[in-house]
């Protein structure tokens, strides 16, 4: 192997959304689930939008946004895992689920975050992270929100911002899986790991730039 290709392989390894071994899984972990009577009087809204360690901590920081789950959904396959779903054949994407206060933050608002922390266009991936298990859903609760989504993809295919099409998916929310322990709050959590500061952290910084007016 030539130098030029081990170093192709290293940046591959270590700029991907994936766990290095301070993240794995532990026995010992607590579980990353919140007591559901903790956020039941909260609303809920879904995105798939990369990796989800990125999409979570754009969210963390929005006005009225109580919760971030990281998962899978927009599958087929019942208990998928990290494991499962990267391999690209069970029909999930990584996703997260917002609990927010929708006297806070509406969905409108939400999906002005969303779709300011991807790129809209791109297909089956977001940044280094490529295959179908990264592509862009929004998952719709009620007609309202699908039309809400719909209305605001319209409005962008129209603008002439873009080069080539909108890629974002929409599909009615059907079960979100979550995520194993050791996902939850990685950002927050790994600060030091090569991804995290690579793409987790500049995109939260763009993100949040271009919404300054819903930040906490």
């Amino acid at each position: 192997m030539n130098r030029s290709i081990a170093l192709l392989l290293f940046v591959w390894v270590f700029l991907a959304c994936a766990p290095t071994s301070e993240g794995l899984p532990s026995t010992s972990a607590p579980n990353a689930s919140i007591p559901p009577a903790d956020l039941s009087q909260l609303s809920r809204a879904t995105f798939a939008g990369g990796c989800f360690w990125c999409e979570e901590a754009v969210f963390e920081g929005i006005r009225g946004v109580a919760e971030v789950i990281s998962g899978y959904s927009g599958g087929f396959t019942e208990q998928p895992t990290y494991g499962s779903t990267g391999t690209g054949t069970t029909g999930h994407a990584e996703a997260i689920e917002v609990y927010y206060d929708s006297t806070q933050i509406t969905f409108a608002d939400l999906l002005r975050v969303y779709f300011a922390s991807i790129d809209p266009t791109q297909v089956n991936g977001q940044g280094p992270d490529r295959g179908s298990q990264y592509r862009s859903i929004v998952f719709y609760r009620n007609a309202t929100e699908e039309a809400l989504v719909r209305k605001m993809i319209e409005e962008m295919s129209a603008s002439g911002r873009y080069n080539r099409p909108i890629a974002v998916e929409v599909m009615p929310f059907k079960k979100f899986w979550e995520a194993e322990a050791y996902h939850q709050d990685y950002v927050r959590q790994h600060p030091e790991n090569p991804y995290v500061q690579h793409e987790s952290i500049p995109r939260r910084k763009r993100t949040h730039a271009k919404v300054q007016d819903l930040l906490k």
